[in-house]
């Protein structure tokens, strides 16, 4: 009698829909809903130098995120809520305009929108769901969604195989759309239910120019739903980062 051995490759998934998919099931009604933290976020300077702010955060998701700019007092942030970008001055929100935030899609969104609103959501971030390839990252296996083997001029996104968490996005800006962009999630830890990555490093053409460093990390607490109300922004308990 002769038995049928399956390879395990037999199991790995072959396009970037069915990636969002898996990452979707994985965690469904596990991933937190909320989370605060303290952010130091360094600016990598054309001369070498860097400058670093305090950002406070908190995020709901999906598809909310408040940023406090320390000093607080000054009532300066930025806010994303209900697929609007808002930039925040002096307590003040500016007109708001379309945007849906990549980050929050991949690293958040994913785990509690339905899986065909993140589909188009990654789509319009001109990533070709279509085009699938396995590589290594960091010494782990990865799904490369977007971009054949070794093409990094390309949009792509890199999801953890065995985890099924983001790592990494390619994106392409400036003016020509020449700019290679790159985001990584690194240093991932497990926590309420889903995972944080609590480094973040954006990089332009090989050169690094942000790094967002994440502590005082809490997930699953109960905060104000006017927190992403533009119009109050200075009319909430903004000490939301310290509670549980």
């Amino acid at each position: 009698m002769l038995l049928m051995v399956v390879s395990s490759s037999a199991a790995d998934l072959k396009t970037g829909e069915e990636v969002i998919g898996a990452m979707h099931r994985k965690y469904e009604g596990k991933w937190y809903r909320t989370l605060t933290f303290v952010q130091n976020t360094i600016t990598h300077k054309t001369d070498g130098t860097t400058s670093s702010e305090i950002w406070y955060e908190a995020m709901s998701v999906p598809g909310k995120l408040r940023i406090d700019i320390e000093p607080l007092d000054k009532g300066n942030g930025i806010l994303f809520a209900d697929g609007k970008l808002f930039s925040i001055r002096d307590g003040k929100a500016a007109a708001g305009r379309p945007f849906v935030h990549p980050l929050m899609t991949l690293g958040f969104d994913v785990y509690h929108q339905p899986v065909a609103t993140t589909i188009e959501q990654v789509k319009g971030f001109g990533i070709d769901l279509s085009v699938i390839h396995k590589a290594k990252w960091q010494g782990r296996d990865v799904y490369v969604v977007g971009a054949a083997m070794g093409d990094l001029n390309k949009p792509q996104v890199w999801v953890d195989k065995k985890n099924l968490y983001f790592v990494r996005l390619i994106q392409l800006g400036g003016r020509d759309k020449k700019v290679v962009n790159e985001t990584q999630f690194n240093k991932y830890f497990k926590t309420g239910g889903g995972w944080v990555a609590p480094e973040v490093l954006f990089f332009a053409d090989g050169k690094p120019t942000m790094t967002e460093v994440y502590t005082e990390i809490r997930t699953g607490m109960t905060l104000d739903a006017e927190l992403w109300n533009p119009e109050k922004w200075m009319n909430v308990d903004r000490t939301y980062y310290k509670k549980k």
